[in-house]
């Protein structure tokens, strides 16, 4: 714990002043331009991976970045998926997965959770992923986890856009939806293509969104 409380007193003295105008401006509003959904791994770090400031990204991170669909689940997510959107204008949407991910592992290989009840009931928001990614073959072991970790940024794509807030700022053209998987080991974003429903390399295809249908919008 020492080193974390090292970490602060580095940052009070040596990080903040540097940016001491912006957290003044951040002191009494907020205008984050995109709601990023991750994984609560520790090594994705949202703010990192884009390059972005504080205030920057509204950030939601849970095992498995998972949105369930609309209703009154308990661990807020779907409240702060409406607040992001209806209060904050966020004009893009992005759900980030990962390489390596613990929870799609364990759904994968259909490991026993009943030790861990809480994320056992968590992590049946992503049955649709399961069921679809149990349909098909697969050669390896890391081929059958990393296709799970997609299948399921697709799946919580679609629960995303049972939010009455998405589907009103989808409908009015100020939203995007983006799905993306990162790669831990080399850095590499995979981006899912709402045209053609493949992934493909953010770095090649800086435009590409899970949702062509509308407008371009700046993540």
């Amino acid at each position: 714990m020492q080193d974390i409380i090292d970490g602060f007193l580095t940052f009070q003295r040596e990080a903040f002043p540097k940016r001491a105008a912006l957290f003044q401006d951040l002191a009494s509003r907020q205008s984050p331009r995109a709601l990023f959904i991750s994984c609560s791994d520790s090594r994705l770090v949202p703010e990192l991976v884009t390059q972005r400031e504080p205030g920057d990204l509204f950030v939601i991170r849970n095992a498995g970045n998972i949105v369930p669909s609309y209703g009154p689940e308990p661990g807020g997510v779907c409240a702060t998926v409406e607040y992001a959107v209806t209060a904050l204008g966020v004009a893009d949407i992005v759900i980030c997965g990962h390489s390596d991910c613990g929870a799609m592992t364990a759904i994968a290989n259909c490991q026993c959770m009943a030790h861990m009840p809480a994320v056992d009931k968590w992590l049946r928001y992503a049955d649709s992923a399961r069921i679809v990614h149990q349909a098909r073959h697969y050669d390896s072991e890391r081929e059958r986890v990393d296709a799970l970790v997609r299948e399921n940024v697709i799946a919580q794509l679609d629960n995303l856009r049972t939010h009455p807030s998405v589907r009103f700022a989808l409908d009015a053209g100020r939203l995007a939806l983006h799905g993306w998987v990162y790669d831990i080991a080399s850095g590499r974003i995979d981006a899912f293509d709402g045209r053609t429903h493949t992934f493909v390399s953010l770095a090649d295809h800086t435009g590409v969104r899970a949702t062509p249908e509308q407008l371009p919008a700046a993540v």
